[in-house]
């Protein structure tokens, strides 16, 4: 029996919230699942989450009806061969800017002849362990492939970008844009705020999905209430701090707790 990937089929039907994990630790990362998101995201980018913890944590998630979300730090094609072999099913690409770079990670989530994924069944974790005997033929059904668009150059060829076929659903990282626009650190600044809109918009109209990660509760019913697919609400790690810094609070002067919205 093949893995199935939820988050994909549920993708153009429902909005599903997400949160980002950025422990990198199997034990936190199950206490997320535990609460009940749709989905999580485990960041290998800008957290310490590498090959073999973010096996752990994709471990850890399959107990749960939560569906993993595996971002790796670059979109290299050796490095999405490993996640999609430890079994990851949704990725989502950071820093794409062209055409090209969007083509490219289709062909890399994909088996020849369609694609360039390598081929290795008997060490996958994916298949297995080869017990999948059409995993070959069926595993495109159930890869979800979503690419972050986080720039200006981006914002220019998303047009193109949407005509790509083999994306699943595209991701607004407004805060990069922010920098790359000319507003750093202020990704809630209105023309920033017009930009992430109109994106929005333009992938919802195109018939892809549209995400995006949002702290602040304005913004996030903002992005819910004009339709945007898939929404992570929070980080772990700032949930976590921020708790840590309220509770402290009650008890002690001169804490302060930080709400705003950071790079991710």
């Amino acid at each position: 029996m093949k893995y199935i990937n939820h988050f994909k089929r549920k993708l153009k039907t429902e909005q599903q919230i997400g949160l980002w994990v950025g422990l990198a630790d199997a034990y936190g990362t199950e206490i997320a699942a535990n609460a009940g998101y749709d989905w999580l995201l485990i960041d290998g980018e800008h957290a310490p989450s590498d090959l073999r913890t973010t096996l752990s944590q994709l471990q850890s998630i399959a107990a749960y009806p939560s569906q993993a979300v595996v971002r790796p730090p670059i979109g290299s094609v050796q490095l999405i061969k490993q996640l999609l072999d430890i079994g990851a099913q949704t990725l989502l690409i950071p820093m794409v800017e062209t055409v090209e770079q969007a083509e490219l990670m289709v062909k890399a989530v994909r088996y020849p002849p369609e694609g360039i994924r390598g081929v290795g069944a008997a060490l996958a974790r994916a298949t297995r362990w080869n017990s999948i005997e059409d995993y070959y033929q069926t595993a495109h059904e159930d890869i979800c492939l979503l690419i972050q668009i986080e720039s200006v150059t981006g914002l220019n060829n998303l047009d193109d970008i949407l005509n790509v076929e083999g994306i699943d659903g595209i991701f607004i990282g407004a805060v990069d844009l922010s920098a790359t626009m000319g507003y750093q650190g202020n990704p809630n600044h209105p023309e920033v705020q017009k930009a992430v809109i109109d994106a929005i918009q333009r992938i919802r109209q195109s018939g892809k999905a549209a995400g995006i990660l949002s702290t602040q509760h304005e913004a996030t019913q903002k992005y819910l209430d004009i339709g945007t697919e898939f929404v992570a609400v929070g980080v772990d790690t700032s949930v976590l701090i921020n708790s840590l810094k309220e509770l402290l609070a009650k008890y002690k002067t001169n804490v302060s707790v930080n709400h705003g919205q950071g790079g991710y």
